[in-house]
C-alpha cells in the first residue's frame, strides 16, 4: 500500500469521525471547527486534539475532569479553555509537560488561573472542585527550569516529577503511562501513552512535517532520538494492512500512525548513516553538508537548504561528540 493511499485512508477516517452524529452529538467538538488560532479535532477514545501555530495540545476528558499534555502559548489559554469547556464542564486536573522546550510549557501559569479581575477565564475553570491542577514532568524538566537564566516562574514548574524510566496513574477510566526518553530531543523528553484510547503523545521526538531538532546543549542526541522513535514503534499497534490502530500525536504536525513513525525513523537513520560515513572518511562538517546527505528527503519534509544543513549539522555534531567520549 502506498503512502498516498494510507494518507487518504487516514484522512477519510478522521473526516468520518468529525461528521455530525459520529459520536452521538448534534454538534460534535471535532467537526474541524476553528476558533481563532485553534483547530479542534477528536482523535479516538477519550482524546481530543487542539492545534495552534506552535504545536499541539492533547486533551483527555472524562468522569474525573481534564488532563492536558503540554500547554498552549499563554496568549491562547483563554481560547483553549473555552474550547475545553465545550467538551466538559469538569475542572482541569493534570498538565503533563513532555519537554524542557518552552513551547511545551509556556502556558502553564495562565492555565492555573490569574487573580480575579485579570479576565483570562482561567481561574474559575482551574479552581472548581479539585483546586490547583498538578503539573507533571520528568525531573530533568524541573532541574532545567530552575537552572536556566532567568529561572522559570515557580508557578510554571512541575509539582510532580518522576525519575524512574516510567510513571503511571489512572485518569478518566484509563491507564496513563509516562515514559522518559533520555538524550533524544533533549534529556527531558516524555512519551505519554493513553492505554485504553490507544493514543501516544510523542512530544518533540516526532515532528512529521519537518526534520527533527536535536537540542545538543540540553542533552539531546541522534542515538537517543532513534531510540525514542523505536520505542514508540514498540508501543504502537497497527490495524489492518498497517493502517489505523494506535494514533500518534507529535508535538507539532498531523495525527499519525505506526507507519508514519517508521518512515520518519528510517529517514533519521539513513541520514545518520550517511553523515557517519562522511565522518569515517575524514570529511569536515562543510564537506558533509556539501554532499547533501538529506537530499532524498528535503522535499518530503518541506526543508529548505538551510533547514537541511541545520539538521545535518546537528547529526554531525552529535556523532562527533560521541567519538570524543561525549553524549552520542
Amino acid at each position: 500500500m502506498t503512502r498516498t493511499h494510507r494518507t487518504a485512508l487516514i484522512t477519510a477516517a478522521i473526516v468520518a469521525a468529525t461528521l455530525p452524529g459520529a459520536r452521538g452529538e448534534q454538534n460534535p467538538p471535532g467537526d474541524a471547527a476553528t476558533a481563532g488560532a485553534l483547530t479542534i479535532l477528536p482523535v479516538q477514545g477519550a482524546i481530543t486534539l487542539i492545534t495552534h501555530a506552535q504545536g499541539n495540545v492533547v486533551v483527555q476528558t472524562g468522569k474525573d475532569g481534564v488532563l492536558l499534555v503540554d500547554s498552549p502559548p499563554e496568549a491562547l489559554v483563554p481560547q483553549t479553555l473555552a474550547e475545553i469547556r465545550k467538551l466538559t464542564p469538569l475542572p482541569l486536573r493534570f498538565i503533563i509537560n513532555t519537554s524542557i522546550d518552552s513551547a511545551r510549557w509556556g502556558g502553564n501559569v495562565a492555565l492555573l488561573g490569574l487573580p480575579p479581575g485579570r479576565g483570562t477565564g482561567g481561574a474559575p475553570f482551574a479552581s472548581v472542585g479539585v483546586g490547583r491542577p498538578a503539573i507533571i514532568a520528568h525531573e530533568a524538566v524541573l532541574n532545567r527550569m530552575q537552572q536556566q537564566t532567568p529561572p522559570a516562574a515557580p508557578a510554571a514548574q512541575p509539582t510532580m516529577t518522576y525519575f524512574l524510566p516510567s510513571m503511571d496513574f489512572h485518569s478518566n477510566g484509563e491507564a496513563v503511562i509516562l515514559f522518559h526518553r533520555p538524550a533524544a530531543f533533549s534529556d527531558s523528553d516524555t512519551n505519554v501513552h493513553f492505554r485504553r484510547s490507544d493514543v501516544i503523545a510523542a512530544g518533540n521526538v516526532f515532528t512529521p512535517v519537518r526534520y527533527p531538532t536535536i537540542d545538543l546543549q540540553r542533552g539531546g542526541s541522534v542515538a537517543g532520538l532513534l531510540s525514542a522513535l523505536g520505542f514508540i514503534l514498540e508501543l504502537a499497534v497497527p490495524e489492518a494492512f498497517e493502517d489505523g490502530g494506535t494514533r500518534i500525536i507529535p508535538a507539532s504536525g498531523r495525527v499519525s500512525e505506526e507507519t508514519d513513525v517508521a518512515e520518519y525513523r528510517d529517514m533519521v537513520a539513513i541520514i545518520r548513516d550517511r553523515v557517519q560515513d562522511g565522518i569515517m572518511k575524514g570529511m569536515t562538517l562543510e564537506q558533509v553538508k556539501a554532499s547533501r546527505p538529506s537530499r532524498d528527503y528535503d522535499s518530503e519534509y518541506n526543508a529548505s537548504q538551510a533547514d537541511a544543513d541545520r539538521f545535518v549539522e546537528m547529526v554531525y555534531r552529535s556523532l562527533t561528540a560521541a567519538q570524543r567520549g561525549g553524549r552520542p
